[in-house]
């Protein structure tokens, strides 16, 4: 039990994520156009009368059935994961004492990640609250594995060295970065910008517009959905994702050999986890080019980008548990 529920927290957190990508990769982050119900319903208006009240009160968002189910899915997953944190913030005021601060830190985190759900809705997808949205679900997922390490022990007695430390904190930055403008991509519409491979658009430097491409705030009472940016913007965005690939690439590689010369097995192991990630994730990146963006190979990338960050999470806490 102790180790029980912060792993289903964790696996209930990763599929929160993934179906958080399949409902915007599908266009349906607007399925329902309020929050938290679908419009006015605990689920998805079915019966004739019910569908005509709905449009009568939503005109320019007439139910769609199929994108109205995928919202409310994601939302009903989303709130079993918070009943769960829930549950493990009462355990820690009764049973695991030692967790308190930690426990009272997630559910807050939960809480506003609830709040960013809401203004994803009532915002029309604003690309800086949708990606506010992913980090909040990151940094979930990332606590609750923490939780899971910590009271397994299953990293204690690990001896790490500096240099592997900084390694490890290097490749965590990295990677949470390129993750971020993976969303930001996404969020922007901007996944297929580029055509073509390793070219861009048939050159290797398109005209872009970093300045609008990056510009985190354009407004309130836009609808985002289909993205608002104009060819050079976004063509910027994914060209810095690319190199972003490329960055991650060579400093992941390079801090999977330091931690290959480790003489501890389960941190040669973890490298090796790493390695496998990181090949998997290029390739669903590479495939999302080559075939213009297959919806299951796009939520993969965003899968797989999840269990890459926790195998590099899992680096770091080797580097810091008090019990090693």
């Amino acid at each position: 039990m102790r180790l029980g529920l912060p792993l289903l927290a964790t696996a209930l957190a990763l599929v929160v994520i993934v179906l958080g990508a399949y409902t915007r990769l599908s266009d349906a982050g607007l399925g329902c156009p309020d929050w938290p119900g679908c419009y006015g319903h605990i689920g998805v208006p079915d019966s004739e009368e019910e569908v005509l009240v709905a449009n009568d009160a939503f005109p320019d968002r007439p139910v769609e059935a199929a994108k109205a189910w995928k919202e409310m899915i994601h939302r009903y997953a989303a709130g079993a994961l918070g009943l769960v944190i829930l549950t493990i913030f009462l355990q820690a005021f009764t049973i695991n004492r030692g967790e308190r601060g930690f426990a009272s830190g997630l559910l807050a985190l939960v809480v506003f990640q609830g709040l960013l759900g809401m203004w994803t809705v009532t915002l029309l997808v604003k690309p800086l609250i949708v990606s506010a949205h992913l980090i909040g679900g990151l940094a979930t997922l990332s606590l609750l594995w923490l939780l899971v390490l910590k009271r397994s022990g299953w990293w204690s007695g690990i001896t790490i060295t500096a240099a592997q430390r900084k390694m490890a904190l290097l490749m965590f930055v990295v990677v949470l970065g390129q993750i971020l403008l993976g969303g930001w991509t996404s969020t922007n519409y901007a996944a297929l910008a580029c055509i073509g491979l390793p070219k861009c658009n048939g050159l290797w430097l398109p005209a872009m517009d970093f300045a609008n491409g990056f510009k985190p705030w354009h407004g309130l009472g836009i609808d985002y959905e289909g993205g608002i940016l104009d060819s050079p913007a976004r063509v910027a965005i994914h060209f810095s994702h690319r190199v972003g690939a490329m960055v991650t690439l060579v400093v992941v590689g390079i801090g999977i050999a330091v931690f290959m010369q480790s003489t501890q097995t389960r941190l040669r192991r973890g490298a090796l986890v790493v390695g496998l990630l990181l090949i998997v994730q290029l390739c669903l990146g590479l495939a999302n080019v080559w075939f213009y963006l297959p919806l299951g190979v796009a939520v993969a990338h965003n899968g797989v980008a999840a269990l890459l960050l926790l195998s590099i999470v899992t680096l770091n806490y080797a580097g810091r548990d008090p019990g090693k």
